[in-house]
């Protein structure tokens, strides 16, 4: 499985972005714009709890496998990896939705003055930081979830996971 790249996600936020900027621009020159919804920071902050909460939770199972604690409740290999394909998934989208209501709040900074507009772009940024929550919490899962490298300086392989 491969790891995330900040690149890519990066990419894909700033394409998004320039996209919904230019979009908002378009749009508001043929009549109103679409409303960034009160929904879409909660949303991006519920799926980056659920991601904490999963890594947080793997981490403190896969700490006592480790450790042998008798009871210790082993992690299911398919599980962990389904958790890390969920983490990447939610952080591509994070990355394209925050990309996306960043553009449209980046276009919303030129009208401020406007009671309505100003609730808007504060719901914009609101989705962008909670869109980047989503991909460090994903980052989280995906290093909580990584399997140890092989230990090269003594020849031995490192225990696994």
């Amino acid at each position: 499985m491969k790891e995330l790249r900040i690149r890519t996600l990066a990419a894909v936020f700033l394409v998004a972005g320039v996209l919904s900027w230019a979009g908002a621009r378009l749009w508001n020159s043929v009549g109103t714009l679409p409303r960034v919804p009160l929904a879409a920071p909660i949303v991006l902050a519920l799926i980056a709890v659920v991601l904490l909460a999963t890594a947080l939770s793997l981490r403190t199972r896969l700490k006592a496998q480790r450790e042998r604690r008798p009871g210790a409740k082993g992690v299911d290999p398919m599980m962990a990896a389904r958790s890390v394909v969920f983490g990447q998934a939610s952080a591509l989208v994070a990355a394209l939705v925050a990309g996306m209501y960043g553009g449209t709040g980046v276009f919303l900074l030129e009208s401020l003055d406007i009671p309505a507009r100003r609730d808007q772009a504060i719901y914009a940024g609101f989705s962008v930081l909670a869109g980047i929550a989503v991909i460090a919490a994903a980052f989280f899962l995906e290093r909580v979830c990584r399997l140890p490298e092989d230990d090269d300086t003594n020849g031995t392989p490192a225990p696994a996971a």
